[in-house]
């Protein structure tokens, strides 16, 4: 495996978590931007975590996750099988900090999740929208684990270059056919850890019409 390098997360409750993050290895391997100010978010206190089930999609380093199993809660980290390594490190070289439960396994979006039922509390989604090609896996997904009280966080960073903003465009015109969208604003967010083009998405199933 390629020497990974480590990034700390700052905590305001006690010592930073480490994550180990990989020089090569794509998207997955290094905590992004976004990624650190969803879990400072979490932090904040803004939505309450303990003891609470949370679900974590294209969770990379883990480091989102891990943030909320500092806070309590119990945390499924889920990503594609060739990130499971770097997940179980940085989760064994944490544990110490949690103060609820994480662990990792493999879900590859719009295949089979009934094994992630009941539906989690939260889903944590930090930079989970490159792709066009997987706009509709990860959607179906998001339908197949959400219950009506599930509270998706979906943080991304907005990106000028490309096909990203059509990516964006799309992502959020098909996600508004189930699912109502709400901004969080940037003074909720940690005073520190936040960005004009970062931005934190509080999404939930639309309410279903009786027959």
């Amino acid at each position: 495996a390629m020497a990974g390098f480590v990034r700390e997360l700052e905590r305001r409750g006690g010592p930073a978590p480490r994550l180990e993050q990989r020089a090569a290895g794509g998207v997955g391997s290094v905590v992004w931007d976004a990624a650190l100010v969803l879990a400072k978010f979490l932090e904040t206190g803004a939505c309450p975590l303990a003891r609470r089930h949370v679900l974590e999609l294209g969770a990379g380093t883990g480091a989102v996750g891990i943030m909320a199993a500092t806070l309590g809660a119990d945390v499924t980290v889920t990503d594609l099988e060739e990130l499971q390594e770097l997940l179980m490190v940085n989760i064994e070289n944490n544990k110490h900090l949690v103060t609820g439960s994480v662990r990792a396994k493999v879900l590859k979006w719009g295949e089979d999740v009934t094994e992630f039922q009941p539906p989690p509390d939260y889903i944590l989604m930090a930079d989970c929208i490159y792709y066009e090609e997987s706009l509709e896996p990860l959607l179906k997904t998001l339908k197949d684990l959400t219950g009506p009280d599930t509270c998706v966080l979906c943080c991304y960073e907005q990106r000028t270059m490309g096909k990203n903003p059509e990516i964006e465009r799309k992502y959020f015109e098909l996600l508004q056919v189930d699912f109502e969208l709400e901004k969080i604003p940037l003074d909720q967010q940690d005073e520190e850890y936040r960005s004009e083009d970062i931005h934190i998405m509080n999404i939930h199933r639309k309410p279903t019409v009786g027959p």
